[in-house]
């Protein structure tokens, strides 16, 4: 049987809100959903239940006895430089989906997002790790039979990269009407924010840097988060679970370029593990949070995350 982590356990009368300390910033979860059991084998089919088998250290949080793998869906929230921060903005409500798992949900993650502190009107600057229908869904919410912008206060930073290449992709119905309810109507309001990522990246509010991490998509982003010497990474899809981290080979089927996504992965795991950088995965289960070290005889090409617990959990 699988042991609760401890924001699961924890007593309390409203939402949890998980966060971890950056230095002087305080990062939170806002969760919106687990994912189902078949999730893993679809989005990571190489992730079979003997490899998790060699790495007793994904259990219990991150696979289950059985094998399979353990995902779920969140956001993560900050102040910085007095900016309300969100990073990425999950599936949404009420969506029109191909996928089971994410049509027409209703979760209570705007209520979550505005306990942690972060009412939707109060938010100053969104950012997209890329253009997945997972990563925009609360971009809107339905207003009177109309999709509008949830944060309408807020700048919606993407990458140019990946903006232009989902403008030349050639999308099936699924995915434009992601794009229909999802990221045209914050266009059309005058809230999105293209940004050029050069190769060491780009400082998007003070201690907040977009690194590029393509692969996953063309102009994926993965999320930098600096203070007092402290140093956190946001994920989005670069990594989708830490079994990643004890294989790099094991990719997506969901990867663009699947070459070049492996290559990102190995990049970063190197950097990763020659330092202190505190990772928050955006599909990484409770836990969710760790720190890469290079692990068995193949050190320095493997590795495994040891997961540090949330620093506080408050309950709206």
């Amino acid at each position: 049987m699988r042991t609760p982590s401890t924001d699961e356990t924890a007593n309390h009368t409203g939402p949890t809100i998980p966060s971890w300390t950056v230095g002087d910033l305080t990062v939170h979860r806002i969760d919106e959903t687990r994912l189902p059991q078949e999730t893993g084998p679809w989005l990571l089919p190489s992730a079979t239940p003997e490899v998790i088998d060699e790495h007793d250290w994904l259990r219990p949080d991150f696979a289950d006895e059985d094998g399979i793998l353990r995902l779920s869906t969140h956001s993560f929230a900050l102040t910085v430089g007095g900016l309300r921060v969100l990073i990425d903005t999950g599936i949404g409500n009420g969506k029109t989906r191909a996928n089971p798992a994410w049509h027409d949900l209703h979760t209570d993650y705007l209520q979550r997002l505005t306990a942690a502190g972060f009412a939707p009107e109060n938010v100053d600057l969104v950012i997209l790790t890329h253009l997945h229908a997972d990563h925009v869904g609360w971009n809107t919410r339905e207003h009177g039979g109309t999709w509008v912008p949830t944060f309408p206060n807020a700048r919606y930073v993407v990458s140019r990269a990946e903006r232009e290449f989902w403008a030349g992709y050639a999308m099936d119905e699924p995915r434009q009407q992601m794009f229909r309810d999802s990221v045209l109507p914050v266009e059309e309001a005058g809230l999105f924010d293209l940004v050029d990522v050069p190769p060491e990246g780009v400082e998007v509010a003070p201690g907040l840097r977009l690194l590029p991490t393509p692969g996953h998509t063309p102009g994926h982003v993965a999320v930098e988060i600096s203070s007092r010497g402290a140093t956190a990474l946001v994920t989005g899809d670069c990594t989708h679970h830490p079994v990643q981290f004890a294989d790099p080979a094991i990719g997506s089927c969901v990867d663009i370029d699947p070459a070049q996504a492996l290559a990102t992965r190995r990049t970063l795991f190197t950097r990763l593990a020659d330092a202190e950088t505190l990772v928050l995965g955006t599909h990484f289960p409770p836990p969710t949070a760790g720190r890469v070290v290079p692990t068995g005889a193949d050190a320095g090409t493997t590795y495994r995350l040891v997961p540090v617990p949330p620093s506080d959990i408050a309950h709206g």
